[in-house]
């Protein structure tokens, strides 16, 4: 997994559309309209893999945009790792037997840690599991609940447990486009020999160098990519270059 760091363009999808959300907050999206024409998009601008999330899974514990998913598996021939909504190991292996690479697990990952090596054991290297923090708190059901968990302790339960790498995502800034905090994704990259995949804050090219320069295997990046803040060409040439 992620032999090369890469650029990882986010698909989040809420009601069929495209959406960013500000720090995770229902009510604060911005739309940029249909899935399978944004995951075209990057996969034609060179994505190597694609980071989709059905939004309204992960507030409500169903896989509400199951058809936008099953489009985009259609529609394009990269690597796809899915989180949002997927609840048991059930869930799980019936995605990766649909063409999902890799499944994000967060809130079932936290409520019964034994699904990750349940999954890992019949799909190895399949499970992502997601760190998501708020003030250095582990948050679930769509970044509404707190866990008392710290990233760094749990990522190396789940690592013993299978899992194949550690998906952080720092809520204090996501979707603002102010900047990324680069100390817990080197807390959590000390802590786990598997990759950690950082997510949050991503404002402009430095950022992207930052991350990196962290320690992370792989960045995935929403709104800067939407907003035009930069390419993700651009954004794989910044990473490309010494």
């Amino acid at each position: 997994m992620f032999p090369e760091f890469e650029v990882v363009p986010a698909v989040d999808v809420q009601d069929g559309e495209v959406v960013q959300l500000v720090q995770g907050e229902r009510g604060t999206e911005k739309t940029y309209g249909d899935p399978v024409a944004a995951a075209e998009r990057w996969a034609d601008q060179g994505a190597r893999t694609l980071h989709l999330v059905d939004l309204d899974g992960a507030f409500e514990g169903e896989r509400e945009n199951a058809p936008a998913i099953d489009a985009i598996l259609d529609a394009v021939d990269v690597t796809v790792q899915l989180g949002g909504g997927i609840r048991t190991a059930r869930d799980a292996t019936d995605l990766l037997d649909r063409g999902v690479d890799r499944v994000i697990l967060g809130t079932a990952a936290v409520e019964n840690p034994d699904i990750v090596a349940d999954i890992s054991d019949e799909y190895p290297d399949s499970v992502l599991v997601s760190l998501d923090a708020k003030e250095g708190e582990v948050v679930v059901s769509g970044w509404t609940e707190g866990t008392g968990l710290d990233p760094a302790e749990a990522a190396g339960r789940y690592e013993d447990l299978g899992a194949a790498g550690i998906l952080f995502t720092d809520v204090d800034v996501e979707g603002r486009l102010d900047g990324v905090q680069t100390d817990p994704v080197r807390r959590l990259v000390a802590a786990v020999d598997v990759p950690v995949v950082a997510s949050g804050g991503v404002a402009t090219l430095d950022d992207v160098r930052a991350l990196r320069g962290a320690g992370a295997a792989a960045v995935v990046v929403g709104s800067a990519l939407y907003e035009g803040r930069f390419t993700l060409r651009e954004a794989m040439a910044a990473v490309d270059s010494p």
